[in-house]
């Protein structure tokens, strides 16, 4: 007879249930009863390994300091039923089950997955995500409602200037409200800023500015917010992590895009820090957390959003890389988390089985002795690496301050330092709606 399906259950309490009956990566895996194709069977030489599932796992050490963690997933890739009565064998499944309190979708709600045509929504693989997170006891990350890429085929031909905002707003209105007051955060815009295409606002050239004009970013967050109001709408973007020249500039028109929407009332409540960071080259550093502080005095949350490590620089055995993985995800996490603004960790994936890194032929993810990269926590045959533990030891010492030197508040756009830095001012491409009063 089998096990009497799960209710739905808060974090804690499925995280309970789920240690008493070995849900734990890190039981021996006999074989698993694969829900997809696309799935890989763990090597022949994968051995037993200690348990880090339960108290073990990186969502009990999370939440034991108040924060998320979780990671990109695939839905096609869940065993639904096996979780639903607790007894799946598929490792993908089972790590997912025990290690995250939090998901986001990799690519499933992304405007490609959810918009075959222009007049329909395929909700398939997004309902199957939060049906899986409401069993067993987690939150979901919405990810996203406007982005440059990843756009259906027929956008090009039918999106005009006439119709584009009817089909942005009818968008995030049909999709953030299928899943009203299920969602902890909606990335409501994703990288709009791209200094490379020289505008002085730092908006990147992209078929929503070219046929909505630069308030898309605004209407995106306005429409979120009455389509979904419990959720803490994001703006996401990368390579502001470094204190390189191009990311600090990146990084200080992200502020200054972020400064407007507040100063304008616009409800943006979270600035997600996608963290793809590299395993060779410069580090984070004293930028990045003046950042951070910048956003913690406007009340606004900072999330880890798609952490990997990528090693494709990286000479040397997978034993190299794991070693270098390693320290990024201990020295970046060291660096951030005792900010008390940042309230979540996610990694763009839980195992090297399933990592972009290894899908992609770009040369940026190619590594010169043709190897697979090992960029995440576990690896393809769901084990434990020196990234597990180092995230792991990081959340614990997660609340304990750092001393990061001077790090002043940012100046104002003509150079100039200003008593508020979050005052509203002008900026050539902005809206010309007059700020509303905070």
């Amino acid at each position: 007879m089998g096990t009497p399906e799960l209710g739905i259950l808060n974090r804690r309490e499925f995280a309970r249930r789920a240690a008493s009956l070995g849900i734990a990566v890190g039981l021996p895996v006999p074989g698993f009863a694969s829900p997809s194709s696309k799935k890989k069977p763990l090597p022949p030489s994968a051995a037993p390994m200690p348990s880090i599932g339960g108290a073990d796992s990186l969502r009990a050490h999370a939440e034991g300091v108040g924060l998320h963690f979780g990671f990109a997933v695939v839905p096609e890739l869940l065993d639904m039923e096996g979780a639903r009565t607790q007894s799946t064998n598929d490792p993908y499944t089972r790590a997912v089950i025990a290690q995250a309190d939090i998901l986001v979708a990799e690519n499933a709600m992304k405007w490609s997955s959810l918009r075959p045509t222009s007049t329909t929504f395929d909700f398939t693989q997004a309902d199957k995500l939060f049906d899986f997170a409401a069993l067993c006891g987690q939150l979901v990350r919405g990810h996203n409602l406007c982005w440059h890429e990843q756009l259906p085929s027929w956008f090009a031909k039918t999106a005009t200037r006439e119709n584009a905002q009817a089909l942005l707003t009818q968008h995030i209105q049909i999709v953030a409200g299928r899943y009203a007051g299920r969602v902890q955060s909606w990335d409501a815009v994703n990288e709009a800023v791209h200094i490379p295409d020289g505008r002085a606002d730092g908006l990147r050239k992209s078929p929503w500015l070219d046929l909505i004009g630069p308030e898309y970013v605004e209407m995106a967050f306005a429409t979120a917010a009455l389509a979904d109001p419990q959720a803490k709408l994001t703006y996401n973007d990368y390579d502001i992590e470094l204190d390189t020249p191009e990311q600090t500039a990146k990084r200080g028109q992200v502020l200054m895009l972020v400064r407007r929407l507040h100063a304008r009332g616009v409800p943006i409540g979270a600035v997600g820090i996608q963290s793809h960071l590299q395993a060779t080259g410069p580090a984070p550093g004293a930028g990045l957390i003046g950042f951070v502080r910048e956003l913690a005095g406007m009340g606004i949350e900072v999330y880890v959003t798609e952490m990997d490590v990528n090693t494709h620089l990286l000479p040397g055995a997978s034993e190299a890389q794991d070693a270098a993985v390693a320290e990024v995800y201990r020295n970046y996490l060291a660096l951030v988390l005792p900010e008390p603004n940042v309230k979540a960790v996610l990694t763009w994936g839980i195992s090297d089985a399933h990592t972009w890194l290894n899908e992609s032929s770009q040369p940026w993810a190619v590594r010169a002795d043709g190897s697979r990269q090992r960029p995440l926590p576990l690896d393809e045959g769901y084990q434990p690496k020196a990234a597990f533990y180092a995230i792991r030891t990081a959340f614990d010492a997660a609340r304990q301050p750092v001393a990061i030197g001077d790090i002043t508040k940012s100046p104002s756009p003509d150079g100039k330092a200003t008593a508020d830095p979050f005052a509203p001012f002008a900026v050539p491409g902005s809206p010309s709606v007059e700020p509303k009063p905070r």
